[in-house]
């Protein structure tokens, strides 16, 4: 934000009132997209990790995708507890934190039930507590649960090793989020400071990126909203 209000010769304060502002254009133009789409007929499910001023406080960003077309149909940003070796030190240092993961697949997943086919197949990682979350909000989906597997350097360490990759339109999103996005890029010195502003930054982004892959799709070049 420093470095846009520098390019563009305007305060920090600025910057960020537009942060809101653009966030909000383009939580309409997701809207208005949403209602003319026609029915979702596969899905690909799963989360990303970034964190809000410092690792031992870790975020998760939940993304539905619409597969083949890499279409982002919901995403969503939620707190939740440090693992692994962070576990115990964040614990010490600022206490118990909220793990609000749940909440954020239930409003992302019920997003995407207002769009979906009827026999909509989703296709997510093999975490445990997904296949309740979806069956809870659309009930008639096939869902279809993959192994992990081993990222590899390119794409920020989202795209997979080797073979064909049974969620490569998520993946291949999550890591143009990662690329486009700089408080998500990996090993950067761009942090988030606020979940709120983060699912601002995200709106703005996933606004221009479905822009793209409608104008492509249509055959037109792209136009934004924003006036």
């Amino acid at each position: 934000m420093r470095r846009s209000a520098k390019i563009t010769r305007v305060t920090r304060k600025t910057v960020d009132r537009r942060l809101v502002y653009f966030s909000k254009v383009s939580s309409r133009y997701q809207n208005s997209l949403l209602k003319n789409l026609p029915p979702i007929k596969s899905l690909h499910f799963d989360d990303m990790e970034s964190s809000e001023h410092t690792k031992m406080k870790p975020l998760s960003i939940p993304l539905a995708v619409e597969h083949p077309s890499r279409l982002v149909i919901s995403y969503g940003v939620a707190s939740m507890p440090a693992k692994g070796r962070l576990a115990k030190k964040a614990l010490k240092k600022y206490g118990r934190r909220k793990d609000e993961r749940r909440l954020a697949w239930s409003e992302t997943l019920g997003t995407v039930s207002r769009v979906a086919a009827l026999d909509i197949a989703i296709t997510s990682d093999s975490h445990s507590r997904y296949p309740a979350v979806i069956k809870e909000h659309i009930p008639n989906a096939r869902h279809t649960q993959v192994k992990g597997r081993r990222a590899c350097v390119a794409g920020q360490g989202e795209l997979k090793v080797g073979g064909f990759d049974p969620l490569f339109s998520l993946n291949h999103t999550a890591a143009m989020f990662r690329a486009n996005i700089c408080r998500l890029i990996r090993r950067t010195w761009c942090t988030t400071k606020l979940k709120e502003r983060l699912h601002m930054h995200i709106a703005i982004y996933v606004m221009w990126h479905n822009e793209n892959i409608l104008a492509k799709k249509e055959g037109r070049s792209t136009r934004f909203p924003f006036p």
